[in-house]
């Protein structure tokens, strides 16, 4: 009875400790792939700032310090709910902030000249977490299913739901690193670059909003979902990543120009 128990724990932690490890990947992608567009002045600073860690080093800071009590008044920064058909301007903002108010808020300390050193460092990677949360289209959803956690599906035989499909489930599908996420994507041109990297963070959250209405439209709930979604879908999740990260690397430019 003993050893059924401690089998059972092993097991239960093991696939729970994996499907963090998977979710986490994507924020790695997206700090990978900025790394690769910094200015040769960006790195300098961030590097100092980060005293030598890599964007994806840090790019899950946001998520792990959620354990933290002292931290909890973060937690609305990583969302932020519009309902369809409206835009971030129409909304009623949240009083404990959003996603775009976070990210406006890192901003902001990061370029005061008067922060202090480790409060630039704490906003920075913070900043980091966040791009990739804009970029993943379920933390611009619907309030009323908390961004796609409510509606309940089947991956490959077990139990999941929308948000988490698309935090980590088509990414473990992959079952590639972040390092070999990151490096499978095309060399891109400067035209190509500047057309990922235009537009406002109003803009991008717009974005991220619209493919979410599609994402709501591709399952129904209670839905087994498997290779085919899979292969419907990779390629826009994969695009995802690369544009938080190369957007990334643009608001980390500007910060440090």
């Amino acid at each position: 009875m003993k050893i059924s128990i401690i089998l059972l724990f092993l097991v239960t932690n093991f696939a729970f400790a994996n499907d963090m490890y998977w979710s986490k990947t994507g924020h790695r992608v997206v700090g990978e792939v900025a790394e690769q567009h910094l200015s040769k002045k960006a790195k300098r600073a961030i590097s100092e700032l980060l005293e030598g860690e890599s964007l994806a080093a840090v790019a899950n800071f946001g998520d792990e310090i959620k354990s933290d009590r002292a931290y909890r008044k973060f937690s609305a920064w990583h969302y932020v709910n519009i309902p369809f058909g409206k835009t971030y301007a129409e909304i009623e903002k949240n009083e404990y902030g959003d996603l775009v108010q976070g990210v406006n808020t890192c901003l902001e300390i990061i370029k005061d000249k008067n922060s202090r050193k480790e409060d630039k460092a704490f906003y920075l990677k913070f900043l980091v977490h966040l791009i990739g949360d804009l970029h993943q289209p379920m933390h611009v959803g619907r309030e009323e299913d908390k961004g796609g956690n409510d509606i309940q599906l089947q991956w490959f035989g077990s139990g999941t739901n929308l948000h988490r499909v698309w935090d980590s489930n088509l990414i473990n599908e992959n079952g590639m690193s972040f390092t070999e996420l990151a490096s499978e994507y095309p060399k891109m041109s400067k035209q190509q670059i500047k057309f990922l990297q235009d537009g406002s963070l109003l803009d991008w959250v717009e974005e991220s909003h619209l493919l979410a209405e599609k994402l709501y439209a591709s399952v129904e709930p209670g839905e087994k979902l498997s290779y085919r979604y899979s292969y419907d879908w990779w390629d826009t999740a994969a695009n995802q990543l690369q544009k938080g990260g190369v957007r990334l690397a643009a608001v980390l430019n500007e910060a440090f120009k």
